[in-house]
């Protein structure tokens, strides 16, 4: 154990690991890194999947300025929507499915679970 008092008993303990130690060392900086990389990575999956499912709800909003108004027929263009809500549900999809997969991942690499996100 280093001794505090004596700032040069750091630098010699270093020098004095064995390889075993040294490599534990090496092996926990690269996982600990790794494990919060990709728990960053799916969470990040999480909130785009959340924000996509809610712009896609508020596509239903067809009251473009207060709750009383609603879009005139001849403003709404159907195949717009339609394509748009399709892209959005194939968007979704994909994110549900890399999400299920990065938390299965994580759980097989790091040995844990992510909570729900």
């Amino acid at each position: 154990m280093a001794d505090t008092n004596n700032p040069q008993a750091a630098f010699l303990d270093s020098l004095k690991r064995n390889n075993d130690k040294i490599r534990d060392d090496r092996a926990n900086a690269i996982a600990e890194d790794a494990q919060l990389m990709y728990k960053r990575e799916t969470e990040d999956l999480a909130l785009s999947l959340k924000r996509l499912k809610r712009e896609q709800e508020n596509m239903l909003d067809m009251s473009p300025t207060d709750a009383n108004s609603l879009v005139l027929a001849s403003d709404f263009d159907a195949k717009d929507y339609v394509a748009k809500d399709l892209e959005m549900a194939v968007k979704i999809r994909n994110l549900e499915i890399k999400l299920e997969l990065a938390k299965k991942r994580y759980a097989y690499l790091f040995g844990a679970k992510i909570e729900e996100l």
